[in-house]
Formats: structure tokens, C-alpha cells, sequence
């Protein structure tokens, strides 16, 4: 079942979502796919001239794949311009993850200040792609592609502080326009940006995640590749504190993204 499958199902279903396997990280659910199915039906519940600015996430716990999963939505505020939205994802009872959201449509304003330039990067063709290896890897990695522009794999042992490169959906049955979910999928596919300073392998992942979208979004294809980047900005007792920003092949800036992570080795 791909993304575009599932984004499909919580639209004709939000009260009962099964996630299967193929997507599991670990013992739990790719968290972006998490993000990404929360925010769309977040998304139905607003209307279309308010784009999202900003989201929350908190993965309060593991979302098991294979079991059902409800996604709730409740409408905190609708003022003049901005929607306040808090979104669930429900499982055996329990809340897996919660996205707040902030919707807002544009106004009039004298203030515009341009994004700072993109990275410098090695062209796609020049990186190195981490493959999908069966049991290895995790199994979500079958559905996005991730070629290393910074830093190291992890678990080799790299010091650096930065860690990213270009990244797009993996076989995809056709061609799609791409929107916020696809980014939340495609920010939240990279490891931890701590777990390269290991030299061997040991569990990690986000705890919390905040991510702001650039609007208007620029034109993106689900077959386009992005140029993402983070930085640790402090790793101490298990806890690694990143900031990131995932940009369009052609350098425009497409989302701003924090995290806090958890590693544990």
C-alpha cells in the first residue's frame, strides 16, 4: 500500500486506518507517515484558503502496524485569517501521536524578506544511496529514496554535525502533485542526525517535532527530488536537539523543521 493509498484511506476513513507493515520503523509506524496521515485529516476540516503554517507533533507512542487506527480532529478556533486545529491518532484507546496545527490564509503586509540561499550539494548522481536492505534497514526505507550529501550513514562513526541530502518518494505508481504530507514523510525519513556519531547500531528516534511550511508551496512532483539538511545544535543524556530545512532541486526553501530525538547508545 503506498503513501498516496494511505493518504486515501484516512480521507474515506478516518475511524478505521490500518497501516501495514511495509511502513513499520522498528516496532512502531514510520513517524512521518504518522505526521503526514494526522495533518491530512486535519487538512479536511479547514477550509482550502487557509494553508498550513505551522505543526506540532508529539509521538506520545508507538502506532502498531496492522492494527486499526482512528484520527480525530477537533477545531479548536476559527478566527478572521487563522485556524487553530488539534489532531489525534488513536489506537486500542490510547493517543499515538497529536499534531497542533496552525492554518492561516495570507494578508496584506509591507514585510517581505527573501529565504537565505540553499546549501551548496553534490548533484544526485554523485551521492551515495542508502539501499533497502531487508531486516536491516528500516522497512519503511522501501518507499523513499535518501542520498547523502552531508555527514555520514549512521552508525560510522562520523563526527560531523550536520547530516542530510536529497531525498523523493520511491517507485510510485504515477505521478502526483506533492503537498505538505509528502514533506512531512519526506523530512521525517532521515535517521536522527545524531545516530552517524555511533559506531554501532542502537536505537533512536523523534520525540517531538515542530515543522513550519514556506506558502505559497512551490510546485513540487512526487518524482522531484529535495535537497534536506539538519544540524545538532546540542546532544547530551540520550537527547539530541536538531534543527533542519528541506529545499526544492532548484533552491527554493520549502519547510523549516525542529526536532528532539532520542537515541539510546
Amino acid at each position: 500500500m503506498g503513501f498516496s493509498e494511505l493518504l486515501q484511506a484516512v480521507r474515506d476513513n478516518p475511524q478505521a486506518v490500518l497501516i501495514p507493515s511495509q511502513w513499520a520503523q522498528g516496532r512502531a509506524s514510520f513517524g512521518g507517515l504518522m505526521a503526514a496521515l494526522v495533518y491530512e485529516a486535519m487538512r479536511a476540516k479547514v477550509p482550502s484558503d487557509r494553508p498550513p503554517r505551522s505543526l506540532a507533533i508529539t509521538f506520545v507512542g508507538p502506532a502498531e502496524p496492522d492494527v486499526a487506527i482512528q484520527f480525530e480532529v477537533e477545531v479548536l478556533r476559527e478566527g478572521k485569517a487563522v485556524s487553530q486545529v488539534l489532531g489525534r491518532a488513536i489506537q486500542r484507546g490510547q493517543v499515538v501521536t497529536l499534531v497542533q496545527g496552525s492554518f492561516g490564509a495570507g494578508r496584506e503586509s509591507r514585510v517581505v524578506v527573501q529565504a537565505d540561499p540553499a546549501p551548496e550539494a553534490k548533484p544526485v548522481e554523485a551521492c551515495q544511496e542508502m539501499p533497502y536492505i531487508p531486516k536491516i534497514t528500516p522497512e519503511f526505507t522501501r518507499f523513499l529514496a535518501m542520498r547523502w550529501a552531508y555527514g555520514g550513514l549512521p552508525f560510522t562513526n562520523n563526527p560531523s554535525r550536520e547530516m542530510g541530502g536529497w531525498v523523493r518518494l520511491r517507485d510510485q505508481h504515477s505521478i502526483e502533485p506533492a503537498n505538505e504530507a509528502h514533506l512531512l514523510a519526506l523530512v521525517d525519513a532521515w535517521p536522527p542526525a545524531v545516530l552517524p556519531h555511533l559506531s554501532a547500531p542502537a536505537p533512536g528516534s523523534s520525540l517531538t517535532w515542530t515543522i513550519e511550511f514556506v506558502q505559497p508551496m512551490p510546485s513540487l512532483s512526487t518524482e522531484d527530488w529535495c535537497l534536506y539538511r539538519a544540524n545538532i545544535e546540542h546532544a547530551r543524556d540520550g537527547y539530541g536537539h536538531t534543527a533542519a530545512a528541506i529545499w526544492t532541486k532548484e533552491g527554493e526553501l520549502l519547510a523549516i523543521s525542529r526536532q528532539t530525538v532520542t537515541v539510546f547508545g
